[in-house]
């Protein structure tokens, strides 16, 4: 996703995508309009939850949106699966190879994909699967990058995805639509963690081992029924039902969070937690277009979510999180207003209703500053209506002004508050903390596409009243309801030189910061945990006839310091490059990223990574070296 988002975190290429924000706040993943993303016990492990051989196209879009909902304080990214091909039977299959610069034995990957797709009469179908291994990685240097062995890490891991689509034609206006992708990736569990150390910027690396429990997994089922009407009285009608069953499974330790001396002896209990989220929702849409002489279309509809999720110490079979059941309703209304040729309005209102269903609960005995603290449970309710409103400006046939105010809701990781409670008394109905957060966010820009040119450049601004950041305390992240401001500027362009050739350009600047001393007003910047940094993007990309096409992009991450200090940013400079030649029969592809073995330590590693000193020399990385990849694939 850094590499399609301009305003998105650089990558941790780990299993767990925390630190990783979009425009500085937390993005709602989909898969075919299915919610992805676990915020009630944020396991930040969305960013693996489909391989992309299964997806057609990413939607993005910026700020939040009338339509969706729970989550969607920074923007909505929805990965579309690929539709079945039209026609006869049609099948596709893909091989590709992976290593490391130096052909290390133990970098090895390999990937096979298939797919077969076709339509019958009314009926269209897709079955695709896809098996990937992954080696280990390593550095620039050729020495092994640390792996993750508490949250996760995708080296020496495999990975499988299935996945089924079917759609019939009730009639000429009429389709009803089945998903369902179950997509998985678990570590070998053959290696462990050499920690380095973070002072002195030496990364740590990885040896052969026998690690403790069970390998670090994520697992997740999405299934969606659709119905989809073109003409129901005039009105475009859709109706979705869905389910998402999710499973995390970290890796464990001996670390002081799970200890209980009533267990074992202190610093001997060893053990592993697992994220368990289930979901069940639906959403309905009516759409009219072509009122008021054909300058209104408005849609309307309503969303409803309920989201269990449960957070377990699995071999000690204890409760780290208590099962918390939230429920969300919200009708909601957008409309589009062309008052004249070159001016569009928008606008939108959507009500939520939601509550929150946790009984009572006892603590773990290591929770600060008292363990084994009895919580009275509750069922607090929150009510809240969001508005956005916009407007477009076709100044002449090739420049566009824009403007756009959303407020976005989505709920704090209210997993890590209730574990965190360590004073007795407490009442799940009157704890503040469990407050929703509720961004407010404007952006104005200018677009243009003249001649050979396009360019988009935006400055937008979220503030949160009560928001929600990370800060690692001890070595586990803690959450902090603060007033946060964020507020930055996107750029993309591309210049069309010839027919062959394309140019691309991308920037991005955010700035953040909160309110740590509770006056009212922000003082302290976010650190890297929510803040991504400046980039600098350049891309070439070449058809150089009817057989051979190439792309060669580069990424600058500019250096950055912080108030928090230890969190200084070196900055670093990526440069990749792909290859495609189409043959008789298929098509053979080459990809080569960091083509020129840069050196360096991820962002995480750098501007994030606090803790106890133990903590941050086990998860100071560096990033992956030079990588090539070989690929093959046909269609027939």
């Amino acid at each position: 996703l850094s590499n399609l988002i301009p305003s998105y975190s650089p990558s941790r290429q780990k299993m767990s995508s925390a630190g990783e924000t979009f425009r500085g706040r937390s993005a709602l993943i989909l898969i075919d309009g299915v919610p992805q993303s676990t915020p009630l016990r944020d396991s930040q492990r969305d960013g693996y939850v489909i391989d992309l051989s299964m997806v057609e196209r990413i939607e993005v879009i910026h700020g939040a949106s009338a339509e969706h909902g729970l989550g969607a304080t920074g923007g909505i990214i929805n990965y579309v699966t690929r539709r079945p091909a039209s026609g006869a039977l049609r099948q596709h299959a893909g091989v590709s190879f992976t290593a490391p610069g130096d052909y290390e034995s133990e970098g090895l990957g390999y990937k096979l994909d298939y797919r077969v797709e076709g339509t019958q009469g009314d009926l269209d179908y897709l079955a695709a699967a896809s098996w990937q291994t992954q080696g280990m990685f390593y550095d620039a240097n050729g020495d092994l990058i640390g792996v993750d062995d508490t949250q996760g890490d995708v080296m020496d891991s495999t990975g499988t995805d299935l996945l089924l689509k079917l759609g019939y034609w009730l009639d000429d206006n009429q389709n009803i639509g089945l998903m369902i992708n179950r997509y998985e990736v678990e570590g070998e569990h053959e290696y462990v963690n050499v920690p380095g150390n973070a002072n002195a910027e030496i990364p740590a690396t990885s040896r052969k081992g026998d690690p403790q429990g069970k390998a670090p997994q994520n697992e997740t089922l999405a299934t969606s029924l659709s119905y989809k009407h073109a003409d129901f009285y005039g009105n475009e009608l859709g109706l979705q039902l869905y389910t998402q069953r999710f499973r995390a499974r970290f890796g464990g330790g001996t670390n002081a969070t799970f200890q209980d001396p009533s267990i074992a002896p202190a610093g001997t209990l060893f053990d592993q937690s697992q994220n368990e989220s289930d979901k069940i929702g639906g959403k309905l849409t009516v759409s009219r277009d072509g009122m008021l002489d054909n300058r209104l279309m408005l849609t309307g509809g309503l969303d409803v979510l309920q989201d269990t999720t449960s957070q377990q110490l699995i071999l000690t079979d204890r409760e780290w999180v208590p099962e918390t059941v939230f429920r969300n309703y919200a009708p909601f209304l957008q409309a589009e207003i062309r008052a004249l040729d070159q001016l569009t309005f928008h606008a939108g209102v959507r009500h939520e209703f939601a509550d929150l269903d946790v009984d009572g609960f006892r603590t773990i005995a290591s929770t600060k500053p008292v363990g084994n603290v009895d919580v009275e449970g509750g069922n607090p309710t929150f009510e809240e209506t969001l508005y956005n409103a916009g407007v477009v400006w076709q100044m002449n046939d090739w420049a566009q002004l824009f403007a756009n105010y959303s407020e976005g809701f989505g709920m704090p990781d209210v997993g890590r508050v209730l574990r965190g409670i360590g004073t007795p008394g407490t009442s799940v109905d009157n704890f503040l903390d469990l407050q929703p957060v509720v961004t407010e966010n404007r952006e104005i820009g200018f677009r243009l596409n003249h001649g050979p040119f396009d360019a988009e450049i935006s400055y937008y601004e979220s503030d949160a009243e009560l928001g929600s950041r990370l800060d690692s305390v001890g070595g586990v992240y803690q959450v902090r309801r603060e007033r946060t401001e964020i507020d930055g500027i996107e750029f993309t362009g591309g210049w069309q030189i010839t027919e062959a050739h394309r140019l691309k350009l991308m920037y991005a600047q955010v700035n953040g910061q909160s309110d740590t001393d509770d006056d009212g007003k922000v003082d302290t910047d976010l650190n890297g945990a929510n803040i991504s940094p400046d980039r600098y993007g350049i891309g070439w990309q070449a058809n150089w006839n009817d057989k051979l096409h190439s792309l060669l992009q580069a990424n600058h991450y500019a250096s950055r310091s912080f108030d928090q200090p230890g969190l200084d940013f070196d900055g670093y400079t990526l440069v990749d490059a792909t290859l495609g030649y189409r043959l008789p029969v298929g098509e053979a592809r080459l990809g080569i990223e960091n083509l020129f073995n840069e050196d360096y330590l991820t962002y995480y590693s750098q501007a994030a990574n606090t803790g106890s000193d133990l903590t941050r020399n086990g998860r100071v990385f560096n990033g992956r070296g030079r990588t090539l990849t070989l690929g093959y694939q046909v269609s027939f």
